[in-house]
């Protein structure tokens, strides 16, 4: 953990603030995305890659980050989900929060805004794949108006961890816009 981190837990709760996500934030993006990672309960991928393969499978709009004290503690991006055209406003959901903040209310900030920017950006789909044992992250979902869509059973096997070689379900869930699409 970083002394930043650990400097940040040990002073009282600062309210966070959100802003646009910068190249100078790459560092720490990477780092709560790996710290999500370590979890083996927010995605099957068992590495953070580099900042240019993040940046090019993420929208470029809707990058949002909040910080405490000039901290990075959370993020939230879109990506696309199909290169075809008639799916421009269809987008997945990546948010994280680091663990050193959890339970402080920053994922519902980020969700409110990213949900807000991406319909500001003409998206009227929102997705997201999530480990049914990730309660936590079902729950933000579910408070934003994502719906359960269904359960992808043994969708694909973790490929690290303590649970390499395990099958993992995900829940499909979904946001339909009620401002953007309506036509």
């Amino acid at each position: 953990m970083s002394n930043t981190v650990e400097k940040m837990q040990s002073s009282s709760f600062t309210p966070p603030t959100l802003r646009s996500m910068q190249t100078e934030d790459a560092d720490a993006v990477l780092r709560i995305y790996q710290e999500g990672i370590d979890t083996e309960n927010a995605t099957f991928t068992d590495k953070a890659s580099e900042w240019s393969d993040w940046n090019q499978s993420h929208l470029p709009n809707c990058r949002i980050v909040a910080t405490i004290d000039s901290i990075v503690v959370g993020w939230a991006a879109l990506s696309g989900v199909s290169s075809r055209c008639v799916y421009d406003g269809v987008a997945e959901v990546s948010i994280y929060v680091s663990p050193s903040v959890l339970g402080k209310g920053i994922g519902s900030m980020l969700m409110k805004a990213l949900v807000k920017e991406s319909e500001e950006s003409g998206i009227w789909m929102l997705q997201a794949s999530i480990f049914p044992e990730n309660e936590g992250s079902i729950a933000l979902h579910r408070k934003f108006g994502f719906r359960i869509v269904g359960m992808r059973k043994k969708i694909a096997r973790m490929n690290y961890g303590k649970m390499n070689g395990t099958w993992r379900d995900v829940a499909f869930v979904e946001r339909r816009s009620s401002i953007v699409g309506l036509d």
